[in-house]
């Protein structure tokens, strides 16, 4: 992609109402822009990292044998009052009514539908189990929307749901998502711990949420940074040991990016969804779901991955692996530039960014830092004139000086050693 078929800017003022610094870098980068408090547009650098993460999502759930498939977002009100969440949930459920003045909601999870088409689908055990999950838009009525997309009244969720014949059978789905969503997070490049947890307006007896480190997280864990225990405060406020080692426990703020919930019989048993088991017997589905914010991994990344001169990439959902900056009069029109741009494209097609504009090399230093492409390929003219260019590693900093057929080998093998995506 070239610079300047791109008509969004980036914004080098710091925005008055970003209060943290993933909302901050996404508005000056031109990856979002607000609509109104906590709904925001995503703009094309986004997409393409939004699209990433949710390649590697439904890689992973594929690949544990889960069915995707894709729910209505506008949910009648007779379902969630037959779990009696239509008054539980409280005022965060948008509620709406149609022409007819019948009420819906505006789903922010899907429990109650995917509960009531599983039972008009699946009648015999012989059918168990069955996993499946959907990337949709969810809505939550926030009281105070804040920091950008990490507190939205719109967000993208990857939601999962499962159901078993058996208590056993569920709980191995349980432990099969947990494995699952730890490969998800390694593959994003994230430092993510796994924790026990509460299990709020889902339910359910038994929770873990998934939690990306990082110093403005509104959650606060107890980790052991022996061993992989970690616990959320609420659930063992009182630890100074760790349980599994007995070595001392650290105190660590996170965003919460992902949860899993055993829920038993919560849902099945309280909307009737039955199946016929071996004897013949009507009783209920054993069930599990599983969330991740997989618009609030954007942010999530960005919070735990950056400096004061703007966003660091994982390379597996960077927007661009690489953008390419040719500096000076004449630069993007040598034959050179195209050879080396050709060459990239080859190893990593679609994902190199030119900035071929006619502005100061400063500035296009300051917008490749700001958006935080994982490689910088600079083709100044004295360089050139030489047969080379300077690869900058965004994110150590390091500078390399190359001959020009080099800098593709040179980044690739750069790439292999840094992300599992390269």
């Amino acid at each position: 992609m070239r610079a300047s078929l791109d008509p969004i800017q980036t914004l080098h003022e710091e925005p008055a109402d970003a209060e943290v610094v993933s909302h901050r870098l996404m508005l000056r980068a031109g990856f979002v822009r607000k609509v109104a408090g906590g709904i925001y547009s995503y703009l094309p650098m986004a997409i393409r990292s939004l699209r990433k993460v949710e390649r590697i999502v439904r890689e992973e759930m594929d690949r544990a044998g889960a069915l995707e498939v894709l729910l209505p977002a506008l949910q009648p009100s007779d379902l969630w009052e037959k779990t009696g969440r239509w008054q539980e949930y409280g005022p965060e459920l948008f509620r709406v009514s149609d022409r007819h003045e019948r009420p819906f909601a505006l789903g922010p999870t899907h429990e109650e539908v995917i509960t009531d088409l599983i039972s008009q689908t699946v009648r015999s055990y012989r059918q168990l189990p069955v996993l499946v999950y959907q990337i949709q838009t969810k809505f939550r009525d926030e009281r105070r929307p804040r920091f950008g997309i990490l507190r939205g009244r719109e967000f993208i969720m990857k939601d999962a749901y499962s159901f078993s014949a058996s208590e056993e059978d569920a709980r191995r789905i349980y432990a099969v998502m947990q494995e699952t969503y730890a490969r998800i997070f390694t593959r994003m490049g994230l430092d993510c711990r796994m924790v026990e947890a509460d299990s709020g307006l889902i339910g359910g007896n038994h929770s873990h949420e998934f939690m990306v480190l990082a110093q403005s997280g509104e959650d606060t864990v107890l980790l052991c940074e022996k061993c992989s225990w970690a616990s959320n405060v609420e659930k063992a406020p009182e630890a100074r040991l760790c349980p599994a080692c007995g070595e001392p426990v650290v105190s660590r703020t996170a965003i919460e990016v992902g949860h899993v919930f055993y829920l038993g019989h919560k849902y099945s048993s309280r909307m009737e969804a039955t199946f016929l088991d071996a004897a013949g017997k009507e009783v209920p589905f054993f069930m599990g779901c599983y969330g991740i914010g997989v618009s609030r991994l954007l942010a999530a990344a960005i919070e735990q991955s950056h400096d004061e001169q703007g966003m660091i990439w994982p390379m597996s959902i960077a927007p661009f692996r690489a953008t390419v900056l040719p500096l000076g009069p004449g630069m993007m029109e040598r034959a050179e530039t195209g050879q080396v741009v050709s060459a990239l494209e080859e190893i990593w097609p679609g994902e190199i960014y030119v900035d071929d504009r006619e502005i100061r090399p400063g500035m296009k230093f300051q917008d490749a830092d700001l958006r935080g492409f994982p490689y910088q390929v600079i083709l100044g003219e004295r360089n050139v004139e030489k047969g080379c260019g300077e690869v900058k590693i965004r994110r150590t900093g390091e500078r390399i000086v190359a001959s020009l057929p080099e800098i593709p080998a040179l980044l690739h093998r750069r790439a292999a050693t840094e992300s599992p995506e390269a």
